[in-house]
């Protein structure tokens, strides 16, 4: 298939598919007239990058994951300790991002409780003040 249907089915824009393809990621056969030509596995290995980055794999990650197809090589006990390895970065973010979560509503709490008679500029050195403290 061309390039345009390429981009057509997969959602992608022309230049993301051929940034792949410059990667490594994906490659075509070039026709006489110059023009790509890719196979409908090419499709699938799209939806693979796509999801592999929402999970959170670099390009250069998934390049060394992905199957050689000249070789027939199966990288199968790599690929799960990679994807082992995502869940425990994945849960590592969670637990960052549940401390500042908890900061933010520390502060969101501090500033909604300004006393009257207490200036922002005090009450934020107040804040401040009591983020430092260990909880």
């Amino acid at each position: 298939m061309k390039i345009s249907e390429l981009a057509r089915r997969s959602g992608m824009a022309t230049s993301r598919i051929r940034f792949y393809e410059a990667s490594g990621l994906i490659s075509a056969r070039r026709l006489g007239n110059g023009y790509r030509d890719y196979s409908e596995h090419t499709l699938h290995t799209l939806e693979i990058i796509s999801c592999g980055q929402q999970a959170g794999f670099t390009l250069v990650e998934m390049l060394k994951l992905m199957p050689d197809p000249a070789q027939g090589e199966s990288k199968h006990e790599q690929l799960l300790e990679s994807l082992r390895r995502k869940v425990v970065e994945i849960e590592a973010m969670q637990q960052r991002l549940a401390q500042n979560r908890a900061k933010l509503l520390e502060i969101i709490a501090g500033i909604e409780s300004k006393p009257d008679s207490v200036d922002c500029e005090e009450n934020a050195q107040r804040i401040m003040a009591g983020l430092r403290e260990p909880s």
